[in-house]
């Protein structure tokens, strides 16, 4: 075999995804957008799991998202279709798409559509529901499942109107300026979910729903600080497109967990999920629960840190410590050692406690493997039970295993004796 120049492909890849206009263009219905999507199929967080091995606040999003979907009546009636075999359950990250926490996804929910208009491609996301008692956290209350049609009969057809009448919003201008302004874009959202109120207020006034689904809609997006969550992942994950599936890369292109395993791909072994058990995060909790409460690591929204945002870029928001737990100074200390482990610089998402240094971008499984450092994610925390919902916040790393057996799969393949 001809020898690699790992490092020049790495650059190359690193240079693909600067180049990377992330825009948001519309809303559809997923089944309409997302590719290979059918009915009985549930899209997931994380890499392949079966639902005996799934934890409980992925089944308590499954089955609230059966019941939403009119495949089931009640959730017990939910948990017997979904341990039957008759409904197909495979990862987000397969369809073009991502999911936070549980991330479940059915044919019928809203999605926003992302586009990078030079290479064609598309990514999908739902749209985010708030903090708390929410599908994604595992919970399937009546005010749940209410929520959700509202969002599919009101809000999404709102938003996707307003989208038709304005140009695409640049969502890579819109995270860089929102890191400039205290957020990370994973679990501080403040700033660049009002910088998307502005982008789309205008335009929601200008639909022609009701006035009061207008008002409603506006003060969803006002109250709901996590809006923008829904749109720095497929952003973030768009742009790691770029990347992927490259002969001889060793660049890091998803990392995603399903509450029971953590998963990584590179970009250099095409397709194939490298898997660990998922990590307890370790962070703040909600007032009367405890740490025994707490599922392990869940979601596809460690995206953002495969890109060099949310704990990359926690220098850039110092807030955050609040929401996650920690200090100013770790802050700081956890992005200056992301440097350690990438390849490059982000030319657009700039640090302005660090002089505007760019953010670490392109996780190198080789350097994660010689130095052991491994990346640095902060997250939310669900309760291990389903139906309960967001118990917290706070920070986590995945397992070793995941790169080890990722490096031993890449020697195997490019480094035959």
């Amino acid at each position: 075999m001809k020898p690699l120049d790992i490092a020049a492909i790495n650059r190359e890849a690193v240079q693909a995804i600067q180049k990377v206009q992330p825009e948001l263009v519309g809303i559809g219905i997923a089944g309409e957008v997302v590719p290979r999507l059918r009915r009985n199929l549930v899209l997931h967080a994380g890499p392949p799991i079966t639902w005996d091995r799934m934890c409980g606040p992925l089944r308590g999003a499954v089955m609230g998202a059966l019941v939403y979907e009119g495949l089931a009546r009640s959730i017990p009636e939910a948990e017997r279709l979904a341990a039957s075999g008759e409904i197909a359950f495979e990862p987000w990250h397969e369809h073009d798409g991502v999911g936070p926490m549980a991330g479940v996804a059915t044919a019928s929910m809203p999605v926003w559509i992302v586009e990078d208009r030079a290479s064609g491609r598309r990514t999908f996301c739902t749209l985010n529901e708030g903090l708390g008692k929410v599908l994604r956290y595992g919970a399937y209350s009546e005010e749940v499942l209410t929520r959700l049609r509202w969002m599919r009969d009101v809000l999404g057809p709102v938003l996707q109107e307003a989208l038709t009448r304005r140009p695409p919003i640049n969502l890579k201008a819109l995270i860089a300026q929102a890191l400039q302004m205290g957020d990370e874009v994973h679990n501080r959202h403040r700033a660049a979910t009002s910088l998307l109120f502005r982008e789309l207020a205008p335009a929601i006034l200008r639909t022609r729903a009701p006035t009061d689904d207008q008002v409603k809609v506006l003060e969803f997006l006002h109250a709901n600080d996590h809006t923008f969550l829904n749109l720095s992942m497929p952003a973030a994950k768009l742009m790691l497109q770029a990347a992927e599936w490259r002969e001889g890369c060793t660049l890091v292109t998803t990392m995603a967990r399903n509450g029971t395993d953590f998963g990584i791909r590179v970009a250099g072994l095409p397709h194939r999920w490298f898997t660990g058990p998922a990590g307890q995060v370790k962070g703040l909790l909600f007032p009367g629960f405890i740490e025994a409460d707490c599922n392990p690591d869940i979601g596809d929204s460690a995206i953002t840190e495969t890109v060099g945002l949310g704990g990359f870029s926690m220098a850039a928001a110092p807030a955050i410590v609040k929401f996650v737990g920690g200090t100013v100074a770790d802050a700081m200390r956890y992005t200056q050692t992301m440097y350690e482990i990438t390849v490059g610089e982000s030319e657009a998402f700039q640090i302005p406690s660090l002089d505007f240094r760019g953010a670490p971008l392109g996780i190198d499984l080789l350097k994660v493997c010689e130095t052991g450092i491994l990346p640095q994610i902060n997250t939310g925390i669900a309760h291990r039970e389903a139906g309960v919902g967001q118990v917290g916040a706070g920070l986590v790393n995945p397992p070793r295993q995941c790169f080890e057996a990722a490096l031993a799969a890449f020697v195997e393949i490019y480094c035959p004796e």
